[in-house]
């Protein structure tokens, strides 16, 4: 046990917490400061990982946080588009379109079978306007 407590990289740990509180941060002033809806700032979200992660910014935010920048949606985008820039090297073009599935195909599962899940066992309501 005490092995496992010296192996923790303390300084990871923090920047991981503080780059995922910021990204969740900035989601939430979007959501409390403008009128765009949850699902739109996903798709920016993820949309912008995407774009960064094929312009090869966002890998170096990835290498400073960890799974600070690799957990919220953008570091979804960013999966997508490593995988699909991965498979086109060793594909061609049929690799822009398998890509991204094969890399992310365990975060996919998991959502639908999580999501599934909280379905059953959840009383939905409708948000009042």
């Amino acid at each position: 046990m005490n092995d496992f407590l010296n192996s923790i990289d303390y300084l990871m740990l923090l920047k991981a917490f503080i780059i995922g509180g910021v990204l969740c941060i900035l989601a939430q002033i979007l959501i409390d400061k403008t009128k765009l809806t949850p699902a739109r700032i996903l798709v920016l979200y993820v949309t912008c990982g995407c774009i960064l992660g094929g312009l090869g910014i966002y890998k170096y935010l990835v290498d400073f946080a960890g799974c600070g920048a690799t957990v919220p949606l953008t570091g979804f985008g960013y999966t997508l588009s490593k995988g699909v820039i991965d498979e086109v090297r060793s594909l061609g073009l049929l690799g822009a379109f398998t890509g991204g599935i094969k890399t992310t195909a365990a975060g996919i599962t998991a959502a639908i079978f999580f999501g599934y899940i909280a379905a059953l066992v959840s009383k939905p309501k409708m948000k009042k306007q």
